[in-house]
Formats: structure tokens, sequence, C-alpha cells
């Protein structure tokens, strides 16, 4: 049953109407994470003296760890830092081996872009997290680095009891990733997954995080660990070498944004596809959005329609801003996105292609302190366990964000030494009149945007609660006039959207398919009356505080 939207003038309405296992947490000194021992890292860090930003780091090394069907040592990160005066984009995503040209994938794979693989050494950019980790901590962090990943150590040295969805990826990776180098003695030491509850200890990560900790990432980029990675791919006939690592900095970048319903959504700007969310917002404020049934069908199709315009730009425009044709002020032009608005058929599903400017396997955390610090961060090895290679010695699991790159000399995104690929992994956080309201994200592949989006709107239009809109039943948008609906959206939904012509189509994962998020909303004075934060029952994870 459709319900009216109320303007948010007054507080959340507290109730939730989606079946749900969670209810909010209220604290002043909160974490959200998809694992629990991470969560708890992060909770014991904030009690030890640390601010919001040590704890997301200590938060992201455990979860490396205890969720490595999403992340690891080896993978990519991005983060938003509100630091009490402003906000702050890091970009530590990895940059393409100096070997990496079009002509190299042809030689090795024919002209056949689909030949390239998906795992392996030609799928493995420099792994940016550790650097991204290291300049957070030097720039905010209160604690000492070693003090900081001293949590990720213990659980490394003393192992863990796998959770139940990490159980469920690790299998389900199993048959795709069996036999690749490292991956066998790393993730399947019994010659399988291991089993929900079952101890697990991944091999020589606790020295490559003790190396880490003493040399403050250092030594991962120009150390034993950096000789280790790029030993492992001169045996594996790769092109990452020791000067692709020795070069690697991750990019403090601003952010960019978008005023929707009272507020502005912030993300950071491409090499990412945050600018998705941002585009499909502009494009929802040029249309009667506001005035329709809460998930009755034509408020469903509008958002559908608007994100699928916001792809198409998005897939034809975005690479690293140095190699794009149009810059991000185009694409979220006012004036252009009014345009792009009046596309949207309300009666019928369409396949969009890009328009024209005007030219001039991931884990997500949030933590908050009491003296109003924020951070919104999401670290990622791509697919599930990335790459598939596991550096010997050290447990390091490296991504394959590589295979972001396109092989089209044509497209902004084609591949070249010491560039960043298109990425899915995307931070969020929300302003209200300068002053922070919410730092949250939703991970997994290209759901995230449309999770941003379909949250935030139930929040600021609908005024559900941050659970509430964590839980309600989401779809998911992949391409043509595809569109799957999650288990519990009702079936009246699913008929007139297929009426209209949206094609629904049943995935087999719904933990992947429609995402996860965790969302921290500031309350008032983080002091006194604190923040309210939700967690995701798609993956294992919490939100704890004190």
């Amino acid at each position: 049953m459709s319900q009216p939207i109320r303007p948010l003038h007054a507080p959340f309405d507290w109730s939730n109407r989606y079946p749900t296992v969670r209810t909010a947490v209220f604290a002043r000194n909160i974490v959200a994470t998809s694992q629990p021992l991470a969560a708890s890292a992060g909770l014991s860090t904030l009690r030890g003296g640390g601010n919001a930003v040590d704890a997301a780091i200590a938060a992201a090394a455990v979860i490396s760890l205890t969720e490595p069907c999403s992340n690891g040592l080896g993978s990519d990160n991005f983060a938003i830092v509100w630091d009490g005066t402003g906000l702050h984009g890091l970009n530590a995503s990895g940059t393409a081996p100096s070997a990496w040209t079009p002509d190299y994938f042809r030689r090795r794979y024919g002209s056949d872009p689909a030949a390239r693989p998906a795992r392996g050494w030609d799928s493995v950019t420099v792994p940016g997290a550790v650097a991204g980790w290291a300049a957070l901590h030097q720039r905010f962090g209160a604690l000492g680095f070693e003090q900081v990943l001293a949590p990720a150590i213990e659980y490394a040295e003393r192992g863990f009891a796998v959770s139940p969805i990490v159980h469920d990826k690790w299998q389900r990776a199993v048959p795709l990733l069996a036999g690749i180098a490292g991956f066998d003695p790393h993730f399947l030491p019994r010659g399988r997954a291991p089993e929900v509850g079952e101890h697990f200890v991944l091999s020589g990560a606790a020295r490559a995080l003790r190396l880490i900790a003493g040399s403050r990432g250092e030594d991962f980029y120009r150390g034993q660990i950096a000789e280790a990675i790029t030993a492992f791919a001169r045996q594996g006939g790769g092109a990452l070498s020791r000067a692709d690592l020795d070069q690697y900095r991750p990019t403090w970048v601003d952010t960019i944004s978008q005023p929707f319903a009272g507020f502005e959504l912030h993300e950071l700007p491409p090499n990412g596809q945050g600018i998705a969310a941002l585009i499909c917002l502009g494009i929802l404020r040029h249309t009667e959005l506001a005035d329709l049934a809460v998930d009755g069908a034509d408020w469903h199709h509008l958002m559908i329609e608007a994100i699928k315009l916001a792809f198409a730009d998005v897939y034809a425009q975005v690479a690293d801003p140095t190699s794009m044709r149009v810059s991000t002020a185009q694409m979220l032009d006012e004036g252009y996105l009014k345009q792009r608005a009046r596309l949207i058929d309300r009666a019928r599903a369409q396949a969009f292609t890009a328009g024209v400017p005007d030219r001039g396997g991931t884990i997500y955390l949030s933590t908050a302190d009491a003296a109003g610090m924020m951070v919104s961060l999401i670290q990622s090895n791509y697919m599930g366990f990335g790459s598939g290679l596991v550096v010997p010695g050290f447990g390091i699991s490296l991504q394959n964000r590589g295979y972001g790159f396109s092989l089209d000399p044509n497209h902004p995104n084609c591949v070249a030494p010491g560039k960043r690929p298109f990425h899915t992994i995307i931070p969020a956080f929300l302003m209200r009149d300068g002053a922070p309201q919410m730092s949250f994200g939703v991970m997994g592949g290209n759901m995230q945007p449309q999770g941003h989006v379909q949250t935030l709107i139930r929040m600021l239009l609908a005024r559900q609660q941050p659970q509430a809109a964590c839980d309600a039943p989401r779809w998911k948008w992949n391409c043509g006039l595809d569109l799957e609906l999650e288990d519990g959206a009702p079936p009246e939904l699913g008929q007139e959207l297929a009426r209209r012509g949206h094609r629904i189509v049943h995935g087999d994962d719904a933990y992947m398919d429609f995402g996860s998020g965790q969302f921290i909303w500031r309350l008032g004075d983080p002091g006194v009356d604190g923040y309210v934060a939700a967690s995701d029952s798609r993956r294992d994870g919490q939100a704890c505080g004190f």
C-alpha cells in the first residue's frame, strides 16, 4: 500500500514498515560496518582515545582480513572526511602499470576485448588501500599508526571465526579462483572454503601488517612487501614493477555535489561513478517525484528512468579526469539535466543513450565521534577476492581493478600507463546548510549510486528513518530495459513496471545484487545529541556505539 510523501520539516517517522532484523542505533561515538569484528575494532579504537579517522582505519584493516571475499590488503579505497571545518576527499585508487597500453593487451590476447582476462596479473593495478590508510592517518589521526593497526594484527595472528554471508561468498568464489597463484594455500587451506564458525588464519598477513604499521605504509610500496609483490609479478608474467609501486601516491580531492530537497549530496569526482547519483538527483529535481505516493509504480518508475539516463552519460564520459572530454561541471549543468529529464516518458520504460553536455566485491564503513568528526570510507578488491592472486609470505590478495579499463582508443577510459581506471566504489556524504548531516554508502558494483539515490529519497522525501530506508526492498537496473526487483517488493509493483516495458529479471545472489549500506545521521550536537546509525542486514555487519 503506497503512502503519500511528507516533507522533511519534522523529525523522521521512527517506525519501520519493512521486515527487518535490526533497529537503529543511537550513540555519541559510533561505527557501522558490514562485518561485526571490524565494527568492534573501530569502537575499541574510539574508546582508546582515537578519533573517527583512527576508528575507520582500524575497522578497514580488520575487515581486510575478516571479509576477504570483498577486500584485502591489496585493495583500493576512497574516503570523505568531515574534520569539523570542512569536507576532504581522498582518492586511493591504483594506477595502471607503466607497460599497459592497448597494444600490450592486443599482443597478449588478440583484438577481441572480451578475451582480456578478468583475473590474474593483467587485471592488477597498483593497490592503493594501504597508502590511503597512511594518508588519512598522517593528516587526521590522533593515535599512533601501530596502535590503530593493532586489532588487525591480532586477528591476523590469532585468526577469527568465519561469519555466514562471508562464508557464502567465499564458497561461490571457489570454482572461479581455485588454482590461481597463491589463492588455494591462503584461502582454501583445507581444500575448500571455511564453514560458518570455522576458525581461519590468513597466513603471512600479520607479517605484512607489522611491516605496514612500523613503516606507516612505506614498506608496501618501497620495502620488503614491494619486492615480494614485484617478484611474484615477474614469476607470473605480470607487468607490475617496483617503479609502479614506488611512484604511486593517493590524491586529495574536493568533493562534487548536487542540491536536493534542502540538502546537498556530496560524492568524489571521477574516476569513480559517484557522479551518477548526482546526475540522477539533478534529473529528479525537474520531475514531480515529491508529489507522488511512496513505493507506488510512478515513484519507482521515475527513479529508474533517471538512473538509466545518469548511467548512459557516466559510461560514455567518466574516466581518469585527465582523460575526460567533458568536465564534471558540464555533466552536472542544471540546464542539461533539465533537458535530460524531459526525455522521461512517465508511462513507458526506455533504453537511453548518452547525451551531449555543453563542452567547456566491496566493503563500506562509516564512523563518527563525539567531537563531530565523521568518516565515509569504501574499500574493495572489485570482483570477489579480486584478481585471485595472493602474494606468498604476506597474505596480500590483489585487486583486479584494471579490468575496469576500456581497450577502445576512442573512449576516455582507454587503458594507458599510470592511469586510473573507471571505478565503481563510491563513499557519500550529506550536508545541510554547510553542516554535516550523514556519512553513508551502499556497496555493490553499479548498485552503489542506485542505492545512494533510493535510500536518500526515502529519508529526505518520505521521512523514513535510516534503518527503514536501508531495509526497504530495492530495485537494480543493469542494462537496457532489464530490471531486478528484490524479494519483498510487492508483486503488483513488478506487474505494473512490466506493463510499462521494464523487463523484470531475477538475480541469483540478493546479497550482492542489491548492495549493502551503512548510514550515520547526525542528530544535533555530536557531544550531546549524538548520531543515529543503520546497518544493512544484507551483510553480516552491525552498527555499534557508546
